[in-house]
Parts: structure tokens; C-alpha cells; sequence
């Protein structure tokens, strides 16, 4: 017996799944059992780049759902609702479903993994992060005997393409945003992309793996791009730095301290713009190009790479997730269907959602970094001693602090710190604000 599908949209993501569907030669032969039975639209009279028949097609997204004859959900839509809705209404009637969604993710993940348990289904996500970049299933399976210290990852094309001109190109913020939505890679709306909320949903999903417990998504730091000026990536590039937003998460005790204590210490899980060393694998990731650098024990290093979107890129992880699904129907010798006519099944524990308690996420003022700072200072001597003094009463060791220049009347002074604890270093800056020969601070940026 083949394995149906009921796909929920048909936009770009929906239409390069089915086109892949459809084209099987050459492919693994398993694809030759799925049959793309029902798919969900918002309108009939759309043109679509997909022939399917007029019996497959409908705008009852519900009825698809509800079909008892189909095994998986793939849903495609994106959005909040119905998406949550109809995701929920699947697995309550027993439906494995398959979703490149990670804003639904990340904020209901709860819910749905919860419901996804209990019902004995699974939900597979591996689209909803890194587009064609194979990283889910990895932490889920590959990865899970190591000891994960930190997950670092450029997860936005849109912001690594615009910061990657603005270096490329001294351009500014606003003059390659513009450029970029002209050319597609930014929405007419690019809030979620510059402002990281979108990097913010995925780091919060692959912290959850990493870390093995759920993250609430309001405890996610999240800054954006807005504030990167070309003045400061032409300074980064002079220091040995590109900068990227980076989306990170890591624990707060350092890995060579007791295991004990590093398995039982909270988490930092945040998205910001970063400096990063030249040297650093994350820092030649250029274009729309993502990239994830997953630090374990004992595995060291492991950096997945590759297109972040696109429709065949976000097809090919829908498409392994429906293989995956179909491959654990074929092991088991029973449709899904027969199997829910009877007891729950047992989920095989890779493949499944298995934590359950929310990681403990630690403030930013008790995060450790290197910090990046800007001065317009009135120019006048004594500056930088006062400076100096300043970070030195709350325990800030400087790596470098020079005067580069001036703007107008004004002098400007960069600063690089060694290591140090955020808190301490905010309560430097707010002494140093008020110091009279200081005009402003336009710049802050943390460091790799």
C-alpha cells in the first residue's frame, strides 16, 4: 500500500515539492511508493507551474486533514493560523505531518510536540531551519551522543546578503535594502529578516535539539541589522573582522569545567550582529548562503553549509522528511492508518520529539563576549585615560582602544575588550555616558 499525502499549500515551498514528487528517475526508489493524494489551495483559478488532477486539488484544507485515507500532513503554508490549527487537527486524528514552519515552531512547539506524543505521530521539521541544509535530523540523530557546547549559525539570508554588499561594497543599511527587495532576496516588509525575529525562531528550534529541552521564544535575545553602519564594517575589516548576525546558543559554563555542572548550566540563546574573526569558518559564508557550526564533545567542530531558501532547496528537506516517514511505515509492515486502529505505537525516540521541560535561559547581563564599541568624543585631552579608567572600575580589560579620525569636531575612538561579563561592561557604558567629554555612543557590537 502506497503512503498518501495531503499537502496544505502550493506556493513556492508546495510547488517545488511536488515538482520533485513528480520527477522521481534517478531518485531514491522509496519515492515511487508516495502518492500526492490531496493538496489544499486558497484559490482554484490560480495558474500553478504543477499539472495535478482536478480530484487532487481543493480549498477544503480541513477535509484534507480530516481524510482518513491520508498518512501525512505536509504543510507548506506558512503563517500562524490556520497552519497551528490544522497541524493540531492532524495529529489529534492520527496523522504523521511534515512542515517547513519554524515561525509555528517556535511558537507553539510545545503544544504541537505535546500532542504530536500523545498521539504516537511524528513532526518532522528539517525545512523549517536552513532551508536545504541538512541540520535537524544531524542533532536529532548523528549528533546526539556529543556533549553540545554551542550552536552558532548565519540562518538569514536576506541579512547575510545585505551585510555582505555593505562589506563588499561600502555601501549603506538602507541603499542595499532597497536594492535587495527589488531583486526578490528582501520582502516588501523586511521586518522579520533584519529585525532577526526570523533567526530568532530558528535558533530557538535548534537550541531545543542541541540542548534537549524546550526554549520559550520570548527569552530569545533578539537584535537586528538596522544599526550596522558601513563605518563600522570598514573598522571590523581594519581589525581582522567581517560582521554577521549570528544566531547563538551555548551554555553559560565553559565545557571544561565539571560535566555535571555543564549539563545542569543555563543557556544563552541570542541573535545579534557580531563581529567575526577572519579566520573564523563562519566569516567566508557570503551571499544567501547559510551556514550552522554545531561544537560538541567529543566531535569538535561540524559546519553544516548551503542555500537557506529557494524552492528546491526547502523541497529537497521536505522531501527527506517524507521519506524518513515512509521508510519507519515500510519497517513496521503496516499502514499508519491500521496502526491507529489499534494501540498508540511506540516512536522510535530519534525521530521524535523526546524533551519536554523548558531550558533554564540565562540573562544577557551574565553572557561572557568581547564587545566592539564606538565613541564621538569632544576632542580634548584626557579622553581616553577617562575612558580607560571607566571600563577598569567594573573590572573591563581593553584589547585595543584608539582614536581612528574625526567626524566634524568630533573625535572618534573604537574600543575592543578582552572577554568580559555583559552586565559589567553595560554598567561601564552608563559611567561613561555621563561623562562630559562624551557626545554619544553609535556603535555596539559584540565579537566572536
Amino acid at each position: 500500500m502506497g503512503v498518501k499525502l495531503g499537502i496544505l499549500g502550493l506556493g513556492t515551498v508546495g510547488t517545488g515539492t511536488v515538482q520533485l514528487l513528480q520527477d522521481k528517475t534517478g531518485r531514491h526508489p522509496l519515492l515511487q511508493e508516495i502518492e500526492i493524494y490531496r493538496v489544499g489551495v486558497r484559490s482554484l483559478d490560480k495558474p500553478r507551474a504543477v499539472e495535478l488532477p482536478a480530484d487532487v486539488v481543493t480549498t477544503d484544507l480541513e477535509a484534507i486533514v480530516n481524510d482518513p485515507a491520508v498518512d501525512i500532513i505536509v504543510e507548506v503554508m506558512g503563517g500562524l493560523e490556520p497552519a497551528r490549527s490544522l497541524i493540531l487537527k492532524a495529529l489529534n486524528n492520527g496523522k504523521h505531518v511534515v512542515t517547513a514552519n519554524k515561525a509555528v515552531i517556535a511558537r507553539y512547539g510545545a503544544e504541537i510536540f505535546t500532542t504530536a506524543n500523545q498521539a504516537g505521530v511524528y513532526v518532522m521539521l528539517e525545512a523549517a531551519v536552513g532551508g536545504g541544509i541538512p541540520v535537524i535530523q544531524p542533532l536529532k540523530q548523528s549528533l546526539s551522543v556529543n556533549r553540545i557546547q554551542a550552536v552558532t549559525g548565519i540562518v538569514n539570508g536576506t541579512t547575510n546578503y545585505i551585510l555582505t554588499r555593505m562589506q563588499t561594497e561600502g555601501s549603506n543599511f538602507s541603499d542595499v535594502l532597497a536594492d535587495a527587495q527589488r531583486l526578490g532576496y528582501a520582502e516588501a516588509d523586511p521586518t522579520a529578516d533584519v529585525d532577526g525575529l526570523d533567526a530568532a525562531d530558528k535558533i530557538a528550534i535548534l537550541a531545543s535539539l542541541g540542548f534537549g529541552g524546550r526554549i520559550n521564544l520570548k527569552d530569545v535575545y533578539t537584535e537586528g541589522i538596522r544599526q550596522v553602519s558601513k563605518t563600522d564594517i570598514a573598522y571590523a575589516e581594519k581589525l581582522g573582522f567581517v560582521i554577521k548576525l549570528l544566531a547563538i546558543a551555548n551554555r553559560i559554563t565553559p565545557p571544561e569545567e565539571d560535566a555535571g555542572k555543564f549539563a545542569l548550566s543555563p543557556l544563552s540563546v541570542r541573535v545579534h550582529p557580531t563581529l567575526v574573526p577572519k579566520a573564523h569558518p563562519l566569516a567566508s559564508i557570503n551571499g544567501v548562503y547559510n551556514a550552522i557550526l554545531v561544537e560538541g564533545e567529543p566531535i569538535g567542530q561540524v559546519m553544516f553549509f548551503g542555500p537557506g531558501a529557494g524552492a528546491g532547496a526547502t523541497a529537497s528537506a521536505v522531501t527527506s522528511d517524507i521519506l524518513n516517514l515512509t521508510a519507519s511505515f515500510k519497517s513496521q509492515r503496516v499502514s499508519t492508518n491500521e496502526l491507529h486502529q489499534s494501540e498508540i505505537p511506540l516512536l522510535n525516540p530519534l525521530l521524535a520529539c523526546g524533551h519536554h521541560e523548558y531550558s533554564e535561559i540565562a540573562p544577557m547581563a551574565e553572557l561572557i563576549t568581547r564587545f566592539y564599541a564606538r565613541f564621538l568624543t569632544n576632542d580634548q585631552p584626557g579622553v581616553i585615560g577617562k575612558l580607560g579608567t571607566c571600563f577598569g572600575n567594573y573590572g573591563v580589560s581593553l584589547e585595543s582602544i584608539v582614536q581612528t579620525g574625526f567626524q566634524g569636531e568630533l573625535a572618534e575612538i573604537v574600543v575592543v575588550t578582552h572577554d568580559v561579563r555583559e552586565g559589567n561592561f553595560r554598567q561601564a557604558l552608563a559611567e561613561i555616558e555621563s561623562l562630559e567629554a562624551v557626545e554619544s555612543i553609535p556603535s555596539l557590537l559584540r565579537v566572536l
